[in-house]
């Protein structure tokens, strides 16, 4: 059955490959520390299981000394000229385009089709992750689509894949320690640790606070995690299930579903957000690193608004 193990292969091989590449890049200037720092994703990704909670735990801060003393940098990756690309553009026009209407295509359709789709009398997808499934092919397929119609070099998805990873740098791996950190909190029980606080503001019976509270708290702790799946069991623990879903009755998909979208405000204004508030600037080259959160300010507080007031409606 194909599930989160094969896209953790698909992974650790493209991060092993960009380990391989940067080792071999003599003229890279940290070469060993880049080097290691994709390696040692890469291993996370192949063998994390094998490691045990320790070894991954070693594994974690080992990324953290080569970020945090600066020995990952960006190195010089071949890569097709300005000239080429126009010529590229020029003669395949809106066709470039196709390889990314793929990767959705391919997700949406594997997600309704795999579930019917059985070997041996077994799915042949894990039910439980066919969506990611379905977009790791998604990938994998477009990949292959811009192989056999651009024709370049065999190692251009790894160069090109490399020259972006090293231009984000370490934020890449923002969101997966981030949800990483939302599941210790959550384990440690800061959800439960809110929610008394929260029981001691919400009155009795008041659907309205209950839910304000809830929205409020999951745009500010995604605001704090810089990611609202970390915010989601801290919130979801401490407000949403004991209190709305449970006290009040509320719709558990709309409460669940809505309450993340909540959380995506606070994403749009915080530097925690790196992935998307400081990369995009970075790469943009923008003069201003928080331009991006500036320009999202007028979408987030609207729609944080909206949010509150749709939980509040329709899920009671």
């Amino acid at each position: 059955m194909i599930g989160l193990p094969f896209l953790y292969t698909v992974a650790g091989v493209l991060f092993g490959g960009w380990a391989v590449l940067t080792l071999a890049d003599r003229s890279h200037p940290k070469r060993l520390g880049s080097a290691a720092f994709w390696g040692l994703l890469a291993l996370s990704f192949l063998a994390g299981d094998l490691l045990g909670d320790l070894g991954n735990g070693v594994l974690v801060l080992a990324l953290v000394a080569i970020a945090g003393t600066g020995n990952l940098a960006r190195g010089s990756v071949p890569t097709s000229s300005v000239e080429e690309r126009e010529a590229s553009a020029t003669r395949h026009r809106n066709r470039l385009f196709l390889p990314a209407l793929v990767v959705p295509a391919v997700a949406l359709v594997g997600t309704f089709l795999f579930k019917y789709v059985t070997l041996s009398g077994a799915p042949l997808v894990d039910p439980k992750q066919v969506t990611l499934v379905s977009l790791g092919f998604g990938m994998i397929i477009a990949v292959a689509l811009l192989l056999a119609r651009l024709r370049p070099p065999g190692a251009a998805p790894f160069h090109e894949g490399r020259r972006l990873a090293e231009a984000i740098g370490w934020p890449i791996i923002l969101p997966q320690m981030l949800a990483s950190l939302g599941a210790v909190f959550a384990a440690a029980g800061v959800g439960q640790i809110v929610g008394g606080l929260a029981g001691q503001v919400i009155p009795d019976g008041s659907v309205f606070l209950a839910v304000l509270v809830f929205t409020l708290g999951m745009a500010g702790f995604t605001m704090i995690m810089g990611n609202a799946f970390a915010a989601f069991p801290v919130m979801m623990a401490a407000v949403g299930l004991p209190v709305l879903i449970g006290a009040l009755h509320g719709n558990p998909v709309i409460v669940a579903a809505v309450g993340m979208l909540s959380g995506f405000c606070g994403t749009l204004l915080t530097p925690m957000a790196a992935n998307f508030n400081i990369v995009p600037a970075v790469l943009l080259e923008l003069d201003d690193r928080n331009a991006v959160i500036k320009a999202q300010v007028a979408t987030a507080i609207p729609l944080f608004v909206f949010n509150t007031l749709l939980i509040w409606g329709f899920a009671f």
